[in-house]
């Protein structure tokens, strides 16, 4: 009988260090084969990468300080898709919105030299350092953050060009029903900045907005003159819909000016005049000339890439190698 408890004894101690010391260690292979250990150290291998890329350095003015930062164009791409795009859009969305950020700062300095320095407003592109997006994001920075780093690291060294040259890769938030044409906003005719159908965005909650403004207030803000009373208003519209000339009793106006002037979300309004207040209702966000950042998170979730994306929204254009589009920067 003692021999018999002795060993159970020996039996109950193996299988409980079996237990220790074995079990965890499956555990831990079982998590880093499901991903887990590569999503935590998804920061060092984007670094990692980035090194293997060709590269260079992109320079960026604050504008709340007034100093420049230095930083090489796959980290300055990472943080611009988190300033400009929203993480939650599908990866797909993510990597159009990449390959447009990269292909723009690439036609800036191949335009205006290698020591151009970009702004971090939508003069340029809007730009939010590390520390900047950890404030931005908040708890959920970590995860935001490697979603976006894997998006623009699996388009790395990507431009987008038209007769081999980058291409001006202009987006705005939310069309209208469709993009407009580069001629009627700018005034420059751009061949892969033509206007397409873009209706998904329609669906949208805040499609529309309306702002109401005082006969003062436009007065003011149009260096106008009028006293009250029914005002003429005419509006004539491009063939996107957006208003290509608003006349105001008679002074005539660019949708592009009162736009600006007004500060309305888009071209695309209507205006009603009640007693001595003017309504603007508006479609969409932004210019609307190039990628809709909204369209091109619908096209994705609809199962197409981001080739597919930018494909459609700039036309006739075509996916190349930075080594092969700007040599000049990559080799220094």
């Amino acid at each position: 009988m003692k021999q018999t408890k002795w060993k159970k004894y020996v039996v109950y101690i193996a299988f409980s260090l079996f237990i220790i010391v074995f079990i965890p260690t499956i555990v831990v292979n079982f998590s880093k084969e499901n991903g887990e250990y590569k999503e935590r150290n998804i920061t060092e291998e984007t670094e990692n990468k980035v090194e293997d890329e060709p590269s260079f350095f992109v320079q960026v003015e604050r504008e709340a300080t007034g100093e420049i930062e230095t930083i090489p164009i796959e980290e300055y791409v990472i943080s611009v898709v988190a300033a400009e795009m929203p993480a939650d859009f599908n990866v797909e969305a993510l990597k159009a919105q990449a390959v447009a950020a990269r292909t723009y700062v690439v036609q800036q300095m191949i335009q205006q030299g290698e020591d151009t320095v970009m702004t971090d407003t939508t003069a340029h592109q809007v730009y939010k350092n590390r520390e900047e997006l950890k404030e931005h994001f908040g708890g959920s920075y970590e995860e935001k953050m490697n979603k976006i780093e894997q998006a623009v690291m699996a388009t790395a060294g990507e431009v987008i060009t038209y007769n081999n040259e980058p291409i001006t890769p202009t987006f705005f938030s939310m069309s209208n029903g469709y993009t407009e044409a580069a001629k009627n906003y700018w005034g420059n005719d751009l061949p892969y900045l033509q206007i397409v159908e873009s209706k998904w965005e329609e669906s949208l909650p805040n499609f529309t907005e309306q702002k109401v403004f005082t006969i003062e207030e436009m007065n003011n803000a149009l260096q106008l003159n009028h006293n009250g009373g029914e005002i003429p208003i005419y509006v004539k519209r491009t063939e996107s819909n957006r208003v290509e000339t608003l006349k105001i009793g008679e002074v005539a106006f660019s949708g592009k000016e009162i736009r600006e002037k007004l500060q309305l979300r888009s071209n695309d309004f209507s205006v009603k005049q009640k007693g001595d207040h003017f309504i603007f209702t508006t479609k969409g966000f932004g210019h609307g000339v190039g990628m809709s950042q909204y369209g091109a998170n619908f096209m994705a979730e609809e199962g197409k890439n981001y080739k597919d994306i930018l494909a459609y929204y700039y036309k006739d254009v075509h996916i190349e190698a930075l080594q092969d589009t700007a040599p000049s920067l990559v080799s220094n």
